[in-house]
């Protein structure tokens, strides 16, 4: 099967840690094609960027169907863009933070998702509720920008190892899931560090994507995920219409 890994800005190194992160969880018969938004943010922080990243991601996602992918992973942690793309799409459409802590919660009671900048923590907590987790997950920012994880120069993953140290002494965690993307190369070295399963979304959502496949479920597409009714889009948007992408 091909799985296509979708990184939802447009900052081609942190598609290559996603990539990695992907490949090496994937089982031998899967392919992982990892590719970056043509369009929008260079990271998404917050509602504005987000907004901002959906047109890029829901081009590669028509993008990923036509060329044959079984099944797709937005790699943000925000699950930018995912009911929009579960309606464009056929194929099954992960977000790498519902995928998260669905496998933290088979596995521990206590959950802290620690993620990078404080307003990205109540989008978060959102997130957590939507996915009826709020009784066992709290969100913690460590206040570090998405791209400072890629400078070496930086404090970036000191604060991060210090907000872990702290959600596991003050918040009683069981388990940390790690909210960006860009932190997926950090997983098996923090696990050894602090002692206790540390989540990455991007491999989650990869191994879960291969047992959709495998079960040969899809999405429903009746009520909610229904796909997009075709009508005229217009201005800048108009490649964008329901027809162009190519959808049923």
């Amino acid at each position: 099967m091909k799985i296509a890994v979708i990184n939802p800005n447009t900052t081609a190194s942190m598609t290559a840690t996603i990539a990695d992160a992907a490949r090496r969880v994937a089982s031998d018969t899967t392919a992982i094609d990892a590719v970056t938004s043509s369009m929008g943010p260079v990271s998404i922080e917050g509602y504005y960027d987000e907004a901002l990243a959906l047109p890029g991601l829901l081009l590669e996602i028509s993008r990923a169907e036509r060329n044959g992918a079984s099944a797709a992973v937005i790699a943000c942690f925000d699950d930018t863009g995912l009911d929009a793309a579960r309606a464009l799409a056929d194929i099954p459409v992960l977000g790498i933070c519902e995928a998260a802590l669905s496998a933290a919660s088979f596995i521990a009671q206590r959950i802290t998702v620690v993620t990078t900048m404080e307003r990205s923590r109540l989008p978060l907590e959102h997130l957590v509720h939507r996915y009826g987790m709020t009784d066992k997950v709290k969100v913690r920012a460590a206040d570090i920008p998405v791209l400072s994880l890629e400078d070496p120069q930086s404090n970036a993953r000191d604060r991060l190892r210090n907000e872990i140290a702290t959600a596991l002494r003050e918040d009683k965690a069981e388990a940390i899931v790690l909210g960006c993307a860009g932190m997926a190369d950090l997983t098996l070295e923090l696990r050894r560090e602090f002692g206790v399963p540390v989540i990455d979304g991007v491999a989650a959502a990869v191994k879960q994507a291969e047992s959709l496949v495998a079960l040969g479920l899809s999405t429903a597409k009746r009520g909610a995920y229904a796909s997009p009714i075709h009508k005229p889009y217009v201005g800048a948007l108009e490649a964008f219409s329901p027809a162009a992408l190519g959808t049923a």
